[in-house]
């Protein structure tokens, strides 16, 4: 089997990732308030079998008026994620892998005295009449390797579920596994995601509700993740890229010596 047909996900891929995000069983809801929830994956520990220190985490939003379909267009719309994400440092997408899938740089700015973080990953997305699926993971790219000046974080698994209940209305769920490396204790990664998945999930539907004003005066038809023929981007053959483990990277913090030598990772 290719090396290609490998790291692009394929239906089993998009499956399981949807089977996840309705799951009840083994996860414990962590907060409930206000058509937020946010639930933590409950994992067996056997001995002999290692298990993840960074917890896998979902967050479901109840969203009675922004329609499935223009949620999706807020995730993918690189320009429009300028205007409202007030975390982003930089971001760009680098080449195209099919029709629905791409590879991207995202870099992000940590409160002080932390580094700022950064990530290359792998998007690809599902589409059907009422569902919509995207999911990404970290790759290595032979252009983009780790910078000195960022802590290069991995995503393990992370993506978006969203659930048309109506024209203008949905089920909005965001998953994610990942590790932001450096000297951050886990359990503090793990704490934090759970307090910061509300108030992002938040600044996403407040970025939906906007986005129809914003998308009629910035290039309204132009929306390539739905219409390849639109997409210029470069072609990129998928077997240069390989999946980027949080083991390889360093644990390093500008910051802090406590864990720098730490040996120890979570994937």
């Amino acid at each position: 089997m290719s090396r290609v047909s490998n790291i692009l996900p394929d239906k089993a891929v998009f499956d399981d990732f949807k089977k996840q995000c309705l799951a009840t069983d083994n996860w414990q809801n962590k907060y409930d308030n206000n058509g937020m929830q946010v639930w933590i994956e409950v994992r067996a520990v056997n001995k002999g079998n290692h298990v993840p220190k960074v917890h896998k985490m979902k967050c479901k939003m109840i969203v009675n008026d922004v329609s499935a379909a223009t949620m999706f267009d807020v995730l993918h719309d690189s320009r429009y994620r300028k205007k409202w994400d007030v975390t982003m440092q930089e971001s760009f997408d680098i080449a195209r892998l099919s029709a629905n899938a791409d590879v991207g740089y995202y870099s992000w700015r940590c409160p002080i005295p932390l580094k700022n973080r950064d990530v290359v990953t792998l998007r690809s997305w599902q589409v059907t009449d009422d569902e919509y699926i995207m999911v990404n993971f970290s790759v290595k790219h032979p252009k983009y390797p780790p910078r000195r000046d960022l802590v290069r974080a991995v995503s393990i698994q992370t993506g978006y579920y969203i659930k048309a209940t109506g024209p203008n209305s949905c089920i909005f769920t965001y998953l994610s596994q990942a590790d932001p490396k450096g000297s951050l204790p886990k359990w503090v990664v793990n704490k934090a995601s759970q307090v910061l998945a509300p108030k992002v999930m938040k600044s996403v539907l407040k970025a939906g509700q906007e986005y129809s004003n914003w998308k009629s005066q910035n290039s309204p038809d132009f929306k390539p993740w739905l219409h390849p023929e639109q997409n210029t981007l470069p072609m990129m053959d998928p077997a240069e890229l390989s999946i980027q483990r949080a083991d390889s990277l360093e644990n390093v913090d500008e910051s802090s010596k406590l864990d720098a030598n730490e040996g120890e990772d979570s994937s």
